[in-house]
C-alpha cells in the first residue's frame, strides 16, 4: 500500500500500532471491496438452471460484504489513518484473483466465488492474529465479526457444490 496519511487522534493505541493496523485494514479494505465487486459481477452475469436462486444468493452475500467495506474503512480512519477505498485503489492493491469474465454458468460461478471467499477468510483470520499481537482488541473484534460472516457465506457457496 502507498504511504498512509496519519491524522491526530486521542486514541490511546501507540502510533506504531495504529500505523501497522491502518495498513492491515487498508489491505483488508482492498480485498473486501474487490470481493464485493466480484460477488456483484457473479450476481449480474450468472446463467443456468439455478439462475434465480444463485442470483438472489449472490445479491444477499454482496449486501453483507458491502457492510464490511464501510466498517473496515471507518476503523482505519478512527485510528487516525486514511482509508484507501476507491475502486481503483482496491483494484491496485487487492490480493484476490480477478473474476474470469468468461465464467457465467452457475456451478462454475459458485466455484470461483467459493475460492475468493476462502481466500478472504484466510486473510481475515491472519488479520485477527495481527490485531491481537498488537493488542488492538477492537480491530480483532471487527475482524472476528467479518470472519464469522465470511465463513457462513463460504458454507452457503460450498453447499451448492456438495452432494
Amino acid at each position: 500500500m502507498s504511504k498512509v496519511a496519519e491524522f491526530t487522534t486521542r486514541n490511546d493505541l501507540p502510533q506504531r500500532v495504529r500505523t501497522t493496523i491502518v495498513a492491515l485494514l487498508n489491505q483488508q479494505l482492498a480485498d473486501v471491496f474487490d470481493l464485493y465487486s466480484q460477488t456483484k459481477q457473479a450476481h449480474w452475469n450468472v446463467k443456468g438452471m439455478q439462475f434465480m436462486q444463485l442470483h438472489e444468493l449472490f445479491d444477499s452475500l454482496a449486501g453483507t460484504v458491502l457492510g464490511y467495506v464501510d466498517m473496515i474503512a471507518e476503523r482505519a480512519t478512527a485510528l487516525g489513518g486514511y482509508a484507501q477505498g476507491t475502486a481503483r485503489m482496491a483494484a491496485q492493491h487487492s490480493t484476490l484473483e480477478e473474476f474470469p469474465a468468461e465464467i457465467v454458468e452457475g456451478k462454475q460461478v459458485v466455484e470461483v466465488l467459493a475460492e475468493r471467499y476462502a481466500q478472504f477468510a484466510a486473510s481475515t483470520r491472519a488479520a485477527i492474529e495481527t490485531a491481537l499481537e498488537h493488542e488492538d482488541q477492537d480491530t480483532a473484534d471487527l475482524m472476528i465479526e467479518v470472519s464469522r460472516d465470511i465463513d457462513k457465506a463460504l458454507w452457503f457457496l460450498e453447499a451448492h457444490l456438495q452432494g
